[in-house]
């Protein structure tokens, strides 16, 4: 991890943006789609830390992106190129437009200052979405990745900013995926090469946040 004094130089509020990537009802509400990856979200905290880096983001100026992957009814312009999009047609609650599934999720709250963008297709968050464009016109150089899942959707994100330019910064405990185990592995052998991977306290630090009493 880097230093307190590091981290704080690269998190300037100008130029940071932070992202939660698929912090909607339909994923990781208490009726979601995918139980065991809503379970892990919560039990262990990492929804909560979204929401309160969230929630520090809106005191400090940091913009804020919620990205949000969505579904048309009748599925036009949706992937069926991979065993993840055909799975999620068959699931019991399907990320349908304009439905409560697509809502952020409380805790995590939305203002008018923040952007919120839907994607109907892939598994990334920037790639072919306008995250891209807001960021560099907002002026953006680090962006913070938080949500979920460390699976698939996180990871896409992280690369993709990496490509792009920006620098990735990740709370290790405002992620969660499935199972548990996985989620450390590949925040060690793999995020922690392309991106800097610190904790929601040291990020709230930095922001002026109230860290979590121990």
């Amino acid at each position: 991890m880097p230093s307190y004094e590091q981290l704080g130089e690269l998190l300037e509020p100008a130029g940071t943006v932070l992202l939660t990537v698929e912090c909607q009802q339909g994923v990781v509400g208490p009726d979601g789609a995918l139980p065991e990856l809503a379970r892990a979200a919560r039990a262990s905290g990492a929804l909560r830390n979204v929401a309160r880096l969230v929630a520090a983001a809106h005191r400090s100026g940091v913009q804020v992106i919620h990205a949000i992957a969505e579904r048309r009814p009748d599925g036009r312009g949706s992937g069926r190129n991979a065993r993840l999009f055909r799975a999620a047609e068959r699931l019991p609650v399907r990320q349908l437009a304009g439905t409560a599934a697509v809502r952020v999720a409380p805790p995590v709250e939305v203002t008018e200052e923040d952007f919120v963008v839907r994607r109907l297709h892939g598994l990334s968050p920037l790639h072919g979405t306008e995250v891209d464009a807001l960021l560099r016109n907002l002026g953006c150089r680090v962006l913070i990745v938080t949500g979920v899942s460390a699976n698939v959707a996180v990871p896409n994100a992280v690369f993709d900013a990496v490509n792009l330019g920006y620098t990735a910064v990740v709370p290790a405990d405002a992620i969660a995926g499935v199972p548990a185990d996985y989620t450390a592995a590949v925040l060690r052998h793999t995020l922690a090469l392309v991106a800097t991977v610190t904790t929601t306290d040291e990020i709230l630090g930095c922001l002026g946040g109230p860290r979590e009493r121990r």
